[in-house]
């Protein structure tokens, strides 16, 4: 199980670089001019390989957190606040896909700033997530 643990912690953190960058490729992305396509399409082609890729690795890094649940039977009421974490963080991750759709229909209205807030979504909910799983508060 220690092999499974190490795939799941490696998984969850190249998950989560994704979820770190993808959204500076927004702020980004609201900050180009409108007379620079070239600049535009290049964070979109970056954003969507991105997204694609990350979406892959969440997917991984689920499997092994669903193997290491199952096979250890962990349980309590850390656990269910941590699942419920990891739920949003997947809604946030398809979030994402829906932004970047936006912007390649060029329908994005959020400035750069918005953003910038949302970029730290992943932060937060990370902190939460490691301070349950090590210290299990309750």
């Amino acid at each position: 199980m220690l092999w499974i643990k190490s795939l799941h912690i490696i998984f969850v953190v190249s998950w989560f670089a994704g979820l770190f960058y993808l959204p500076r490729i927004f702020v980004n992305l609201a900050m180009v001019p409108a007379d620079s396509d070239a600049e535009r399409e290049r964070l979109l082609l970056m954003g969507r390989k991105l997204y694609r890729f990350t979406m892959w690795i969440s997917v991984i890094a689920i499997a092994f957190g669903v193997w290491l649940w199952l096979g250890y039977g962990i349980s309590g009421r850390w656990m269910h606040a941590k699942l419920t974490l990891v739920a949003l963080l997947v809604g946030y991750h398809h979030y994402c896909g829906v932004l970047l759709r936006q912007f390649a229909r060029g329908s994005n209205k959020r400035s750069h700033v918005w953003f910038r807030v949302f970029n730290e979504m992943p932060v937060l909910a990370l902190s939460a997530i490691v301070i349950l799983v090590v210290v299990k508060p309750f």
